[in-house]
């Protein structure tokens, strides 16, 4: 399966899968703005995978201060020269689907810090005057 082929694959069984409710577990990866995989960013790489893993969804949250095993404080306040700022990788997906990831993930963040919480995904009610796009009507 081609990289092409696996993210068309992976594309049409997020649509096809019911849109996702209730209890879920969400996977937290603590890592370093410059962590890379192969020359590419490490947050890009473990979104990316989750995507082909057809997870249900990821984001990337970059930090404004912290400090992981090393102890060292890296901030983003005008005077830090800091370029290693933390940054977070949210993946929420049903708890046998996470777990099903965690080992392409630990090849990937042997260094890291990853966590896991359980969690409860709530549709949020459609305003009225929209429908099923969340587009509204006239």
């Amino acid at each position: 399966m081609t990289p092409d082929t696996a993210h068309t694959a992976a594309a049409a069984d997020h649509r096809t899968r019911p849109r996702l409710t209730g209890p879920a577990l969400r996977l937290t990866v603590l890592i370093g703005e410059q962590d890379t995989w192969h020359h590419r960013p490490l947050y890009s790489e473990v979104v990316h995978r989750a995507h082909t893993a057809g997870l249900a969804g990821a984001s990337v949250f970059r930090g404004i201060e912290g400090f992981g095993a090393s102890s060292i404080v890296h901030t983003s306040r005008l005077l830090s020269l800091s370029e290693e700022l933390p940054v977070a990788v949210v993946v929420v997906d049903t708890e046998e689907r996470v777990r099903a990831f965690l080992p392409e993930l630990a090849e990937l963040v042997p260094d890291g810090l990853v966590t896991l919480d359980a969690c409860e995904v709530v549709a949020p009610a459609a305003p009225a005057g929209t429908h099923e796009e969340g587009k509204r009507t006239s």
